[in-house]
């Protein structure tokens, strides 16, 4: 690990150099992209620098033990010296971590499916509400959502809704949400008081840019329509909805939420190539799958991954076993804690994995 880590720490300095040079500076795309490398080294760098001082600040107290004869310094040595082998510790650790593999798509945008599951009108209301919780994280985070299409119920409630969120790292936390959700409460049209469970999926993939996946021409059929819903008066007036259907797969893409047939043609090709790309990560991940199973929170979409009970107040994350007492900020889009403690859990379970095989 830590020849490594010399390697990296001398990237890190030629990188510092080439970044200065006028040559690189006039560059624009060579500039940004070494500016991208010298920004993931430099948490690693940092928190390796602090390490080798920990290290030295170790040897510093051993040798003021070995020459000082006057008490009180020698436990002055004495704490430096434990603060600094404690230190060693949660460096080593930490650095364990920022050497891990990184997801290559942690840093892209998303596309989020939220369909309506078993409990009729009762899970179309609940897959809204999963729809306003991420739209409100994504305002704590500053990412923007973009409505892609949406199928309502008639009542305040979604069929299915498609969205997209922009902004930095949006996967690296998103990524944890796929699966099924379950609510429990009492819906308003029970008169009885009892207890319903609904539930509705969450499907997030990583936004493919045009050189993760190539679409063919002749596999894709384009049909437009008249929009459907509300929208205003131009978009149930004009033929602006777009309906792609990517024959080899049998996926059909359906965008109306533009005025402009352009911008949802545009859309729905975003959303295609998602999914084509996120169907060629699964098909890798079927075949590491001892690689899968050792990760929190990117399995199977069939998985309960988490209940809402309202009577409760309470929210359970079943695949860390976490339970929290606060179900109207988490509806709310504060979501910190449980993603935080999933990218914990997720981080010990590659490290024992990585550990395993040393």
């Amino acid at each position: 690990m830590f020849d490594r880590l010399d390697d990296l720490l001398i990237r890190y300095e030629e990188l510092m150099e080439e970044l200065g040079s006028p040559e690189v500076a006039s560059d624009t795309n060579r500039f940004r992209k070494l500016m991208k490398e010298q920004s993931d080294l430099a948490p690693i760098v940092e928190a390796y620098k602090e390490y080798k001082k920990a290290k030295q600040d170790v040897e510093d107290s051993l040798a003021l033990l070995d020459e000082e004869s006057d008490e009180e310094m020698r436990e002055m040595a004495k704490e430096e010296l434990n603060a600094a082998k404690k230190r060693i510790e949660d460096l080593e650790q930490e650095l364990k971590i920022l050497l891990l593999p990184k997801d290559p798509n942690d840093e892209k945008n998303v596309i989020v499916e939220i369909r309506a599951g078993a409990g009729g009108d009762e899970a179309a209301l609940f897959a809204s509400e999963l729809y306003r919780m991420y739209v409100r994280f994504a305002e704590r985070n500053r990412w923007k959502t973009e409505l892609v299409s949406v199928s309502e119920n008639g009542i305040g409630g979604f069929k299915e809704v498609v969205f997209m969120i922009t902004g930095q790292g949006a996967y690296s936390k998103m990524k944890y949400e796929s699966g099924v959700h379950r609510v429990q409460r009492v819906p308003e049209t029970e008169s009885g008081g009892r207890i319903h469970t609904s539930t509705a999926t969450v499907a997030v993939m990583p936004e493919a840019e045009d050189v993760d996946v190539v679409i063919d021409d002749k596999d894709i059929r384009i049909d437009v329509m008249r929009a459907s819903g509300n929208g205003g008066q131009c978009v149930n007036t004009t033929d602006s909805a777009v309906r792609l259907t990517h024959i080899p797969t049998g996926i059909v893409i359906y965008s109306q939420t533009e005025k402009s047939q352009l911008q949802n043609k545009e859309k729905a090709f975003r959303l295609l190539r998602s999914k084509l790309y996120d169907l060629e990560l699964e098909r890798r991940q079927n075949e590491e799958a001892a690689e899968r199973r050792s990760q929190i929170g990117t399995g199977d979409r069939s998985e309960k991954i988490r209940t809402y009970n309202f009577p409760q107040g309470r929210v359970t994350e079943h695949r860390i076993k976490l339970t929290l007492y606060k179900i109207d900020s988490i509806m709310d889009g504060d979501l910190y804690e449980i993603i935080d403690s999933l990218i914990a859990a997720d981080q010990a379970a590659k490290l024992a994995k990585m550990n395993e095989g040393i």
